[in-house]
């Protein structure tokens, strides 16, 4: 009779480790999803960058090393990078599109022009939608990270080396309002 608990006791474990790590593989899958949505509009501004770099370029003649240290972090090839390289370099990529509108404001007939200004309105549409989805991964990264770090639960993502995911945050430069005049 003892035998049959112990086995029952066994069986029970085995289960409870199987069905929370579907669990957390289910949790891992939507943070991919999210993160996969956040990639979309990363690519997005990835790909309005060029434009935009034209756009300024056939007015401000003057300003070639701010334009071509954008060009030159643009032509790194998006679909080749890891998820990490990709975060990294659309942050780099916001701090060269404030040049690019900072420097917009020396130039005035840049902000009349209709390119820009259909440009510009673009890339605040897909930083609207970079916002939202941000959240929405920072929210599965979070129910994630919680699935995993509670206890027992740590146990059996230990066991299957389910590992933390970072959430996406801004740089502290990033924090600061930017001041844009179109």
């Amino acid at each position: 009779m003892k035998i049959y608990i112990i086995l029952a006791i066994v069986v029970l474990i085995v289960l409870y480790v199987l069905i929370v790590n579907n669990i957390i593989i289910k949790y891992a899958n939507r943070v991919k999803e999210a993160f996969s949505t956040m990639d979309v509009y990363l690519k997005k501004r990835w790909d309005l960058i060029p434009n935009l770099v034209e756009t300024v370029k056939s007015y401000a003649k003057y300003e070639s090393d701010t334009l071509e240290s954008i060009i030159k972090l643009r032509n790194t090839s998006y679909d080749d990078m890891s998820n990490e390289e990709k975060i990294q370099k659309n942050q780099e990529a916001v701090q060269g599109i404030n040049k690019l509108i900072a420097l917009s404001e020396n130039y005035p007939e840049i902000k009349a022009n209709e390119n820009f200004i259909e440009l510009s309105n673009q890339l605040t549409q897909v930083e609207n939608e970079i916002a939202n989805s941000r959240k929405y991964y920072n929210a599965t990264v979070r129910e994630y990270n919680n699935k995993i770090q509670v206890f027992p639960n740590n146990i059996v993502a230990l066991i299957f080396r389910h590992k933390s995911y970072e959430m996406f945050e801004a740089k502290a430069n990033e924090k600061n309002n930017v001041d844009v005049k179109l």
